[in-house]
């Protein structure tokens, strides 16, 4: 199961704690605010690209949405994500628990700007009945190695 990977990944950082497991579904942006009980945008949505031939995990705010041109002229390639029907085979996770804990070797992962905002954030923890409560500077410690991105857009307010 997808979710025991993640939790051996953060057993062995110290971080199991912080997983909260739900009896509704996690799956969606709105689904995970209304089951850890916060604002959609702290949701650290985690989106897969194929990238070349590379698998790229960006975690994304809630309310972020790639930007496709900043996208391409970070990557050099258009945005083009994975097939839901790959996301376990490639991943290790499947869609709607896709998370950086516990993936498969050789997945890049990266932290989109748009979560710097908050204070603490919920990202999947490899289901779709899951979170994790860490702050941003927590999850750039567990995503290590990953790097730090602007290519998102947020709603006009």
């Amino acid at each position: 199961m997808s979710i025991e990977r993640a939790k051996a990944y953060l057993t062995q950082k110290g971080m199991l704690d912080r997983v909260m497991e739900f009896e509704q579904s996690s799956a969606t942006v709105e689904l995970a605010a209304l089951a850890v009980g916060c604002e959609p945008a702290r949701i650290a949505k985690t989106l897969s690209f194929n990238v070349d031939g590379r698998i790229v995990l960006i975690l994304f705010a809630g309310d972020a949405r790639v930007d496709n041109r900043k996208f391409k002229d970070y990557f050099h390639t258009k945005p083009r994500m994975l097939a839901a029907e790959d996301a376990q085979r490639l991943i290790g996770h499947d869609v709607g628990g896709v998370c950086p804990f516990g993936i498969n070797d050789g997945c890049e992962v990266f932290l989109d700007e748009s979560l710097k905002r908050f204070d603490i954030v919920y990202p999947a923890a490899g289901n779709a009945t899951s979170a994790v409560r860490l702050t941003p500077a927590e999850l750039e410690q567990l995503c290590t190695p990953c790097t730090w991105i602007d290519v998102s857009k947020l709603p006009e307010s």
